[in-house]
């Protein structure tokens, strides 16, 4: 899926445009940026005609012939490029304080964008980009974004600028050496188109690699305890070593070639230099009057002027080479900004309309000839002919095999995913009538991979409810039979809960994330295998606890164990997307061969009894 989103080419224009959005309130010290790094580039342009004056105040013929006092004007003309220097240097710290604001100002706001827009997605667009490339375009693709923003406001107004001037000023000083930029100039610009178009590709792999090593670093670290378990650490270091290598080798190859810039540069600034100076010395030797004590009185190319040409010269390269390090910062920030734009540019596949409902009237389900596929290239259905009417206040069990689309089916009543084709209906209306939040909100929902925050284990279950009273917060528990382990640690309630929950058993876990989804007093809750981990004496007190104190609640019970969903009303036998068998315990036991087969495997070779 990510190389296909790669394929896609998008207008630099169009980029531009939604990534400058996130400018927001830094576009004052931008503006100030520029207004002055505009005002430093001026100063230091006519620097170069005042050194002049001063250069020709102090060897004109003139003024040495007649032994006239130059120190006035020498420490005039000196005062005047001290005044200027200073203001240039003033100039450049508060440019640089100012671009450094905007710049992280703005990277700032473009990754609370990024997270923003990500936060909107449905599970579709999760999967379509996956999560370890989601965490690099927040994190290595704004920060490159945001050095290209910052070397953008640098070099904006300064390099355009000394450049004209440099050039026109050049061609004032000597039209007859100017030729000599006409030479420089385009090899300069022509080494730089052609590292660009050679490193443009590499670098738009080269986050393709990046997304790769997050991926390897998330599923270790998450995973840390299944590796020690299995006594892998040594194949996992060589595997990460083997993506580090890799993303090691594309940047050496990228930077080797983006590095070719500098040798360039210098190359074009030397020989200019040089042709200026050999012609230049020919220009003065041909044109220069003598007088007959030997004293030069006239040439067309003063020592000055050619002082004056050689400054500007190098200002012009210079000029070039800034923006050259420009364009090798974009070209390294191209494909960062091309992800960033995918991202900002995705639409939710979830999408609501205008008017939409608030209320949901009860907790009913409804299934009307639904068929479900993950993408439009999936071959075949997860979900395929699905008709189901489940009543509100009604305990549903629902059991399958592994890869049956038990999950599948339920994450379609929360609008995790919408159907193909046919429809979901919650209190007698479409999922898709309702306010996304206040269906959600409506249908409470505890994963199969369960999630604890950072922070107190009170902080984690007002999740459920932010307004919940701490007597509200120990019921749920109790109903979730978690309210005894809580109470055994020493800060109870405060204890600081690890990142992904680590300090808590797998049971523990589960039993949390069922009194935070309690939290929410929904309509409808579904359990989604959230009671594996815990023993099937505890998994009974807790259906009994929901049983008794949300009797009006619609329970859809996922499980592996026929323990779990026995005492259910109805029981839904799921085989391979499809409803395979719907009744009671006894009916099925009597009716459906899957069912009494799980049955049978699970009480007669040692499972749950």
């Amino acid at each position: 899926m990510e190389e296909a989103i790669q394929k896609k080419k998008y207008k630099i224009r169009d980029m531009v445009r939604v990534l400058a959005k996130s400018i927001k309130e830094n576009k004052r010290p931008t503006v100030w940026a520029i207004l002055f790094i505009g005002l430093e580039s001026i100063i230091e342009c006519i620097i170069p005609f005042v050194m002049k004056m001063l250069i020709d105040t102090m060897t004109s013929f003139e003024n040495v012939a007649n032994n006239k006092d130059l120190m006035p004007q020498v420490l005039m003309y000196g005062g005047i490029l001290i005044a200027m220097a200073l203001v240039s240097f003033l100039c450049g710290v508060l440019a640089a304080r100012f671009s450094a604001k905007a710049a992280v100002g703005f990277g700032t706001n473009l990754r609370r964008d990024l997270f923003s827009k990500i936060m909107t997605f449905s599970f579709n667009n999760i999967d379509k980009f996956s999560v370890a490339s989601l965490v690099t375009r927040l994190t290595a693709d704004v920060w490159f974004i945001q050095m290209a923003y910052m070397m953008l406001i640098r070099a904006a107004l300064r390099s355009p600028m000394m450049l004209i001037f440099s050039i026109v000023m050049a061609s004032i000083q000597s039209y007859e050496l100017s030729w000599v930029f006409a030479i420089t100039i385009p090899i300069l610009a022509g080494g730089l188109v052609i590292i660009m178009i050679a490193a443009i590709p590499l670098f738009n792999r080269l986050f393709k690699r990046y997304d790769d090593l997050n991926e390897s670093v998330e599923e270790n670290v998450r995973g840390i305890r299944v590796v020690k378990t299995f006594v892998r650490e040594e194949y996992e270091k060589e595997k990460m070593g083997k993506a580090s290598d890799n993303l090691r080798r594309g940047f050496t190859k990228a930077e080797r070639i983006v590095a070719a810039n500098s040798p360039i540069m210098s190359f074009c600034m030397y020989l200019s230099m040089f042709l200026i100076v050999f012609f230049g010395s020919m220009i003065i030797r041909d044109t220069a009057l003598v007088n007959d004590k030997g004293e030069l009185i006239f040439t067309t190319l003063g020592v000055g002027d050619l002082s004056t040409l050689l400054t500007y010269g190098a200002q012009i390269l210079m000029s070039l080479m800034m923006l050259s390090m420009v364009l090798v910062m974009f070209t390294m920030s191209a494909a960062s900004m091309r992800r960033t734009y995918e991202v900002l540019t995705e639409e939710s596949t979830i999408q609501e309309i205008e008017d939409r409902l608030y209320e949901i009237k009860d907790g009913s389900i409804s299934f009307k000839d639904v068929n479900f596929k993950y993408s439009e290239q999936a071959e075949r259905y997860a979900l395929s002919n699905i008709n189901l009417d489940i009543k509100s206040g009604e305990t549903i069990g629902i059991i399958g095999a592994t890869g049956s689309s038990k999950s599948t089916l339920v994450n379609l009543v929360s609008r995790f995913y919408d159907t193909t084709t046919g429809e979901v209906l919650v209190g007698g209306r479409n999922v898709k009538e309702y306010d996304i939040t206040a269906l959600r909100n409506n249908v409470s929902m505890v994963l199969q991979k369960n999630v604890l925050f950072s922070g107190t284990i009170e902080e984690n279950l007002r999740w459920g409810n932010e307004n919940a009273t701490d007597e509200e917060i120990k019921e749920a528990c109790k109903i979730a039979q978690a309210d005894s382990f809580v109470e055994s640690f020493p800060d109870k309630y405060k204890t600081m809960i690890q990142q992904g929950g680590t300090n808590v058993s797998g049971g523990q876990k589960q039993r949390l994330c069922i009194a935070r989804a309690i939290l929410k007093k929904p309509k409808i809750l579904i359990l989604d295998d959230s009671t594996s981990a815990v023993d099937t004496k505890t998994d009974a007190f807790i259906r009994e606890g929901l049983k008794t104190t949300l009797p009006n609640t619609t329970k859809i019970i996922i499980a592996q164990r026929i323990s779990s969903v026995q005492e259910a009303d109805r029981i839904i036998v799921m085989n391979e997307g499809q409803i395979n068998g719907i009744g009671s315990h006894e009916e099925l036991m009597k009716s459906n061969q899957i069912y009494r087969e799980i049955y049978d495997i699970q009480n007669k070779i040692g499972g749950a009894h």
